[in-house]
């Protein structure tokens, strides 16, 4: 089952048009959960329909700076058509800087938003790790 946004503007239906009536779980949290979020939702945010900030083919090293320059400014940009958070922009660009140069380079091969999501899911697993002890 997935998550739906409440529009804005009626809160008796979902960001997608589906009626309240049909909709088990609503999305409390901004800004949503990519993993939980009916994807219909989340194309229909108005964050989605805004041109990209910046885009980064894959082993484009720049990407670093434009994630640096989204937690200077702390505010959300869009890359290369997905929407990167401050936190998400803030925890990769901690991953890049203790990662050695073979490993940077490994990552630079994939996409923007699977660079990204490689060192959210690193950050997690160390946090567990520390948590656990």
């Amino acid at each position: 089952m997935s998550w739906h946004i409440r529009h804005p503007r009626d809160p008796r239906q979902s960001v997608c048009g589906l009626p309240a009536a049909d909709v088990r779980r609503w999305e409390t949290e901004y800004p949503p959960h990519i993993d939980y979020t009916c994807e219909d939702c989340y194309t229909l945010l108005p964050e989605a329909a805004q041109p990209d900030d910046a885009t980064h083919p894959p082993g484009d090293a720049t990407l670093i700076d434009t994630l640096r320059q989204i937690v200077a400014d702390r505010q959300y940009a869009k890359i290369d058509g997905v929407i990167v958070d401050t936190w998400s922009a803030a925890v990769t660009v901690l991953i890049w800087d203790n990662l050695r140069d073979d490993k940077r380079q490994r990552l630079l091969t994939l996409p923007s938003h699977e660079l990204i999501l490689r060192c959210v899911a690193i950050y997690t697993r160390l946090n567990a790790r520390n948590s656990d002890q």
